[in-house]
């Protein structure tokens, strides 16, 4: 399955091509170098700029014949950090250059921070390049891994950049085949693939995962400008959908942010993320928290908005309907039972009271160790289900009555 969703710039522009990987040994990386040795034959000028063999033999194998450009390694914290030689690449001025792990970090010191960003300075050399991304390495999916591996992911790269390619290939395979892989060496060595089949590597995780790609993927394909090719853009004529996340400056609001990014993404919509606060700005405690949050906001290609007002719940819904948002995303403490939800305290109960209209994602919040929220979600009336809305909170339709109705806990698989 792939989404062809180009978008091209300047003809002097390059071509970017991503494997998209649905879990860590899936394959990215071999069909990479099939790719790069297969163009390589018919004459294409091709050189590797980066590739992770992890030392396996078949890797290896499809590594063989082709023109490394040998990246530095850098000394960071006792570890070698391989990055690309960007300098020597942009000099020998290749047709492609073959690009592995998009998500990487650099060392201090180098010219990016990041590869993805020096992926960026290739195209615009007028280089194409063909990369590589796992799932579990999506900015707006990063706490949807925690769940479901019980690991954060370190590296991250932006949706948006992902969004950007010209085509977004997936390599998928089957959770069965993937753990067969793994138990025969494939993957990891003996210790390391135990370790994993043991813990994260396990059929419904693999599932889970390969469900979040096909599904992100989906949605990819259902934003692009060529799925409307020879017909007519629906979406000509028609007011863009908003989804507006509502932040208070608490260890949850990453959490929120990228659930309502999803959200976002899978029905087209922009993102906005607000935080409202009495007049003289947010309190000095959580601006730190607010910082973070809005960098993260824009990474995922929304916009961070600031309110001052002395009633948080009226100023929030108030804005969303200044700016015809269709979709509220806001947080609510675990502890909280329906059965007693008129009693409900603060922004939340309010916001279901009055927010006649918009449809409300309450997510619950117990901040973890590490600043995670389960998404485990609010009972309440659920909204009818739309394509690709349930990761796992509930969506509320606003209306005083969802505000006084009762109904068992739900549980959802993490999507």
């Amino acid at each position: 399955m792939s989404a062809d969703i180009s978008n091209r710039e300047p003809a002097t522009r390059g071509h970017l091509r991503i494997y998209l990987g649905c879990a860590p040994g899936a394959g990215a990386t071999c069909a990479l170098l099939r790719e790069g040795r297969l163009r390589a034959e018919h004459g294409t000028d091709v050189v590797v700029a980066s590739v992770e063999t992890h030392g396996r033999p078949g890797t290896e194998v499809l590594l063989a014949g082709l023109e490394v450009i040998s990246p530095p390694a850098v000394a960071y914290r006792g570890t070698a950090v391989e990055g690309i030689d960007l300098g020597a690449i942009l000099a020998r001025g290749p047709q492609v250059a073959l690009v592995d792990d998009l998500a990487h970090s650099n060392a201090p010191g180098a010219r990016h921070a990041t590869r993805w960003q020096e992926v960026e300075d290739l195209l615009a050399a007028g280089i194409d390049v063909i990369s590589t991304v796992s799932i579990a390495h999506l900015e707006s999916l990063s706490d949807v891994m925690a769940k479901i591996t019980g690991v954060t992911p370190r590296q991250t790269v932006p949706d948006p950049v992902v969004r950007a390619a010209d085509e977004v290939q997936l390599v998928d395979i089957a959770p069965e085949v993937l753990r067969d892989r793994m138990a025969r060496g494939h993957i990891y060595p003996p210790r390391q693939a135990a370790a994993a089949l043991g813990g994260w590597c396990q059929t419904g995780n693999l599932a889970a995962l390969r469900e979040l790609a096909l599904l992100w993927l989906a949605a990819t394909l259902a934003k692009s400008p060529q799925r409307h090719r020879g017909g007519h853009d629906l979406s000509r004529g028609q007011a863009r959908e908003r989804v507006v996340v509502a932040l208070s400056g608490g260890l949850e609001g990453e959490t929120l942010i990228r659930r309502a990014a999803r959200i976002a993404a899978r029905c087209g919509a922009d993102l906005m993320a607000v935080h409202a606060a009495p007049p003289g700005g947010p309190a000095a405690t959580v601006c730190a928290a607010l910082a973070d949050q809005r960098r993260l906001t824009e990474s995922l290609g929304g916009s961070y908005h600031q309110l001052a007002a002395g009633d948080i719940p009226t100023a929030l819904l108030a804005f969303a309907r200044a700016e015809n948002a269709t979709r509220l995303v806001l947080g609510a403490a675990r502890h909280t039972r329906l059965s007693s939800l008129p009693l409900w305290p603060g922004t939340a109960q309010r916001v279901i009271r009055d927010g006649s209209g918009i449809a409300l994602h309450v997510v619950s919040r117990t901040p973890t160790a590490n600043g995670v929220s389960p998404a485990a979600g609010e009972p309440a009336r659920e909204e009818p289900a739309k394509e690709g809305d349930n990761d796992g909170a509930r969506h509320l339709l606003a209306s005083p009555r969802a505000a006084s109705s009762a109904m068992g806990p739900q549980t959802a698989s993490p999507r």
